[in-house]
């Protein structure tokens, strides 16, 4: 039975209907004569309250609202990735076949192709038991990806009839189930879910396993888990989407999920042209074969902008049903945070710090509480990590946004200005970063890497840690007063800094990294630091240390060794030798 409500009041994205025309909370709409999409977000027996999708300009008083039955909900069928859509799953391209420069209101498409024919291999047969999410056919959704086609988290029954391998459309037929019922239930490769609401897992592992980014700062001093959070604060140009830039080229995800929530739309059309043209690294295919694009400008309405996380949450989820490793990339959580700001004042709800909504913590900890390692409902395993920029306004680490995402995540990786200034790329400041995963995965260091990484590791650390207090005392008396140590711990530090945090995108050998490579990078610029303490404890001056160009050597080497030829390494040792030897020899 279809619902119809009256409009009696508009406020922007928010419109009004009289009494109770029985809607459901969260229920999906259709508004006015031109049927924009709508979803229900406050109900009395006195008022309805909607929230609009869509430009809402030229909607007046008296028009329909008519209900769907359902909640707002995306389409998970293949044909998802390779895709780019806007906030609640319309593909841009279908759109751009109209011809326009933006999209019309009310504009209806199917969110997937629904007449494409896809290769359908069957893995399942007559008779078969089959349990909630139990995959059914698996179809080459592009050359890097297979998808699985499940049936869905709330059914189960026994197979009586099923195709056989073929090509099909997502629309038709594949299976026939005897529900538990007694009832029989056709089954397509489509599934349709809430967004607002998580798909179901049957646990939740601990974090055992790094997402390896090829990008140094990250994979050695502040690593994420896969299924792990994570979010990079920055204000403008300090450089938040090259750094989710770089991970979802380089990462060991599977799948790259990237919602681009409320930006500028010249910043958007550059990031749907780069993706466009970038090449997976692992197979040289279009990187786009395992990527979907969630496109969300700023001057698009800003109800959408709050669904387009949980939309392209959904979507990961799906894909983490079927086994794989996914990773979002969310830019920004500020826009979206100052939609609900926008929203709330809409709704004239008391407004907490800043503005923002009393519920801001609980929507953001709700939003990265959907990350994790999981086992799936139909024995698999898969995960979803999320990565979300913070765009803080002037580069305020203290404002609402930022303060609140760093009680739900546990990886920080703070962007600075003086370091994007500098052009030392990623910015991310390793004195006010940080990451609590580094215990978790301490076991997986020292199995798959070296059982010395953590500790070298914390000796790096340590060493920048004392650059910073040692810098305080050169900005008051000079560098020249301070002792001959503490002049090595400074010129070890730039080592660090130059020579293994900073990164160049643009180099074949250091946009990506291994974790061998990066070991055995810290390995020698550590053995170096030794060589040159037990030289100014033989009290050589750090004058006669800087004479030799060693120092500089190190630092390029990140340039010097392809990453293929880590056998190098033994040279550049033997040379901090031969420093040694020099110096004592000329010195004696």
């Amino acid at each position: 039975m279809t619902n119809t409500g009256t409009i009696s009041g508009i406020n922007g994205p928010v419109i009004y209907l009289k009494g109770d025309p029985g809607f459901r909370m969260n229920e999906m709409v259709h508004v006015g004569e031109d049927h924009l999409v709508g979803e229900v977000i406050g109900l009395t027996d006195r008022r309805t309250i909607v929230q609009v999708y869509e430009e809402t300009s030229g909607i007046k008083p008296g028009e329909t609202v008519t209900s769907t039955g359902f909640p707002v909900s995306v389409t998970l069928a293949p044909g998802i990735l390779n895709n780019i859509f806007d906030g609640i799953e319309r593909p841009l391209s279908e759109i751009a076949k109209t011809g326009r420069a933006y999209i019309d209101r009310g504009i209806h498409v199917d969110s997937l192709d629904t007449k494409k024919l896809w290769q359908t291999h069957i893995t399942v047969k007559k008779g078969d038991r089959l349990l909630p999410g139990a995959i059914i056919a698996e179809v080459p959704e592009t050359p890097a990806i297979v998808h699985k086609v499940m049936i869905p988290p709330d059914v189960e029954g026994t197979v009586l009839d099923v195709v056989e391998d073929g090509s099909y459309t997502i629309s038709d037929p594949i299976i026939t189930l005897k529900l538990t019922d007694g009832t029989q239930k056709q089954l397509t490769m489509t599934q349709k879910w809430p967004i607002r609401v998580p798909r179901p897992t049957l646990k939740r592992y601990p974090a055992t396993k790094p997402l390896i980014t090829g990008q140094r700062i990250i994979d050695t001093l502040f690593p994420l888990a896969k299924g792990g959070t994570a979010c990079i604060p920055g204000g403008f140009g300090t450089g938040k989407t090259m750094t989710q830039h770089q991970i979802a080229k380089w990462s060991d995800a599977d799948i790259i999920i990237y919602i681009g929530c409320g930006e500028r739309g010249n910043e958007m059309t550059q990031v749907l042209e780069e993706f466009s043209q970038l090449i997976d690294p692992r197979s040289g295919n279009p990187l786009m074969d395992r990527t979907t694009l969630i496109a969300n400008t700023s001057n698009m309405p800003v109800a959408a902008r709050e669904a387009s996380l949980y939309s392209g949450l959904t979507l990961a989820e799906y894909y983490r049903d079927m086994g794989y490793h996914v990773a979002i990339m969310a830019d920004s959580t500020s826009r979206w945070a100052e939609a609900l700001r926008e929203l709330s004042g809409r709704l004239e709800e008391m407004p907490a710090e800043e503005g923002f909504p009393a519920y801001l913590a609980s929507r953001l900890s709700a939003f990265y509480e959907r990350a994790g390692m999981m086992q799936n409902i139909n024995g698999t395993e898969g995960s979803v990590t999320i990565i979300g920029a913070v765009s803080p306004q002037g580069g305020d680490f203290s404002e609402p946004v930022t303060q609140n995402t760093k009680r739900f995540v546990r990886c920080f990786w703070g962007l600075d200005r003086n370091l994007a200034n500098e052009r030392h790329f990623p910015a991310i400041h390793w004195l006010s970063s940080y990451s609590e995963y580094l215990t978790d995965l301490a076991p997986w260091y020292l199995e798959k890497v070296d059982k010395k990484f953590v500790d070298y590791r914390n000796r790096m650390v340590f060493i920048l840690t004392q650059e910073s207090s040692l810098m305080e005392i050169v900005k008051l008396i000079g560098g020249d007063m301070l002792p001959d140590d503490q002049k090595l711990i400074l010129e070890i530090a730039k080592v660090i800094r130059i020579g293994f945090l900073q990164q160049n995108a643009f180099h074949k050998d250091d946009t990506c990294v291994p974790m061998e490579k990066q070991f055995k990078m810290m390995d020698l610029i550590l053995y170096l630091y030794k060589k040159s303490r037990s030289l100014v404890s033989m009290g050589m001056p750090m004058s006669v240390l800087k004479e030799d160009p060693v120092f500089d050597k190190i630092i390029s080497l990140k340039y010097d060794v392809p990453n293929d030829r880590l056998d190098m390494f033994d040279d550049y040792k033997k040379q901090i030798d031969n420093f040694y030897d020099s110096v004592i020899e000329r010195n004696a």
